[in-house]
This record gives C-alpha cells, structure tokens and sequence, in this order.
C-alpha cells in the first residue's frame, strides 16, 4: 500500500509566517501521517520519523522545504534540536 502525500498549506501563506527568515514551529514526531498546519497563527508540523538521532529534525527540514517550495539546503535547524518547538532558517 502506498503512503499518502503530505498535507501541505499554500507555500505563501507558509512564507508569511517566516519572520526575518526565521520560521518557528511546533513538531510532532512519529505520527501517522505527514502534514503541515497553520493553526492560530502557528505552524504545526507532524513527521513518520522518530525522535532517534536527528531523523526527526531531517524529516522536518525537508517536510517544510517542500512545502515553501525551496531546496533543502535552504532550511536549516537553528534552535530546538531536542525540543518540540524549534527555529528553522530558511532562505526564501
């Protein structure tokens, strides 16, 4: 059975979120399905991956660099390695 694509937002809205290209978010790690959220003026992300090594974090640099459209060299971890809210750079 094949996995469902992940629930994405509208990349502008996603890009007006990133204040001083800086994008803070709320993570999820090891849900069942992949999905960004807008939710009261926050981001909600939920990624498979576990919170084991990194897995997570790289799961999430790369959910939202395909959400704002953007390579994945673009969106970088700056803050929140091991907390469930984090800072992300990206470069828009």
């Amino acid at each position: 059975m094949a996995r469902a694509k992940p629930d994405l937002p509208d990349a502008e809205a996603l890009r007006a979120l990133a204040k001083g290209g800086e994008l803070r978010v709320r993570v999820t790690p090891g849900a069942r399905t992949e999905s960004i959220s807008i939710v009261d003026g926050g981001v909600q992300v939920k990624v498979r991956a576990k919170p084991q090594d990194g897995a997570a974090n790289a799961a999430v640099e790369a959910l939202v660099a395909k959400a704002l459209g953007i390579p994945k060299s673009h969106c970088r971890l700056l803050r929140g390695a091991t907390s469930r809210e984090k800072v992300l750079a990206v470069t828009l």
